[in-house]
């Protein structure tokens, strides 16, 4: 009879003083191979480090449950078919109703085309097509600013330099990095500057000895480059090859190590990369230097400069659940996360909106940087002109 009054104490006093654990599966979708892999295998990696680190923290609290996060990843290809079949498969095979990552802009905004529709909600990394934030998504927020935020900040900055003529080299048949180019150009009108060329590239082009030589002959007084890591890479290698002294300006992001692949460090000395104020290891904060450790000792490689994006998504989520006090409810959750503050755990240095990380059309801010290549690391020079109110009330108006 002892035993049996002891078991049914310990009974009640579990239901009572302890909640119960549970899984909660979360999904990502992004680029695990190919190209787009250096931007969104790191994003991966950071959704899977930051759900340990929050499980070995106790979880996530929602009434008297207790969740442990089970991250399911499937690559995308930064493809827009594979990217809907992966979420597809998220949703319909594995249940999931939280979906983070989308490194790339073109499999991004397929998935935003549809996920209204949806009991999930969509937490983007990366991708930074404008317009994935324009359409008026509840369920859906992104953590990396629009490329013509930052393009603008860069055309101030490079005019401020005195340059002229500038001719620019990129992707520019996506469209994020062609609106990056737009606003960059209308900040350098301004000053009495010009664009006078665009020379396009494929992602998959590593040869861009024509068109650097076509610039070489029209003697511009600095180069900008807008494309994804390897071919801008190949670009300012090249450009060294061919003579082309001038300063040479990007829009980027990735790490030393990528850049190093294909450039040696003499070849890139000087670059600017021209992006939101990303990890990078000598400007990090404290927060920036703790994951660029973790992550280094749980990969084996540094992390990518806009990995971060993805690992802030994940605390944003966490935060977000805690508030709503449900797993269940996506809209509760969704509308908890554009009442949110910026978590303290994150790596990227936003700028809120009205005290929150999330304005009204799911977007948050970060600073823009001027970053250098110096004597092989980037290092942060300076902050770029960046005022996120008024470019959030700007994208209110766009429909």
């Amino acid at each position: 009879m002892k035993m049996k009054a002891l078991t049914a104490a310990l009974a009640m006093f579990g239901t009572a003083g302890f909640a119960a654990e549970k899984q909660l599966d979360i999904g990502v979708s992004d680029a695990l191979t190919g190209g787009a892999a250096v931007y969104g295998l790191p994003q991966s990696n950071a959704v899977q480090m930051a759900a340990e680190e929050i499980n070995a923290a106790g979880g996530i609290k929602v009434g008297d449950d207790t969740y442990m996060l089970n991250v399911i990843a499937y690559d995308d290809k930064a493809n827009p078919t594979e990217a809907s079949n992966a979420v597809r498969k998220l949703i319909d095979r594995d249940s999931v109703k939280f979906i983070l990552g989308f490194c790339c802009s073109g499999a991004t905004g397929a998935v935003a085309s549809f996920i209204e529709n949806e009991d999930a909600v969509m937490l983007v990394g990366n991708a930074a097509e404008r317009s994935i934030t324009t359409r008026e998504i509840p369920n859906l927020v992104r953590t990396r600013p629009p490329a013509d935020y930052t393009g603008a900040a860069a055309g101030t900055f490079v005019a401020e330099k005195g340059h002229k003529k500038v001719a620019v080299l990129g992707a520019l048949d996506v469209g994020f990095y062609a609106s990056y180019v737009d606003a960059f150009e209308k900040e350098l009108n301004k000053a009495g500057g010009a664009i006078v060329t665009r020379e396009s590239f494929g992602l998959k082009d590593r040869d861009m000895s024509p068109q650097l030589t076509k610039i070489r002959e029209m003697q511009p007084d600095a180069i900008l480059v807008v494309g994804y890591v390897e071919p801008a890479a190949f670009i300012y290698r090249q450009a060294v090859e061919l003579g082309i002294d001038v300063p040479r300006y990007g829009f980027t992001s990735g790490s030393e190590e990528q850049f190093l692949r294909v450039a040696s460090s003499e070849q890139m000395e000087g670059v600017w990369d021209l992006r939101p104020t990303e990890l990078t290891l000598l400007s990090a904060s404290d927060n920036g230097i703790a994951y660029h450790k973790n992550y280094s000792e749980k990969f084996g490689i540094a992390p990518s400069p806009s990995s971060p994006y993805a690992y802030d998504q994940t605390y944003a989520l966490k935060d977000a659940i805690e508030a709503a006090g449900t797993v269940d409810d996506t809209e509760a959750v969704a509308a908890a996360l554009r009442g949110l503050a910026v978590p303290d755990e994150v790596v990227m240095q936003y700028l809120p909106v009205d005290k929150k990380m999330f304005d009204v059309n799911g977007q948050a801010y970060t600073s823009n940087g001027a970053f250098q290549w110096q004597s092989g690391n980037w290092v942060f020079v300076q902050d770029l002109p960046s005022d996120a109110a008024a470019y959030s009330a700007f994208l209110s108006t766009i429909d």
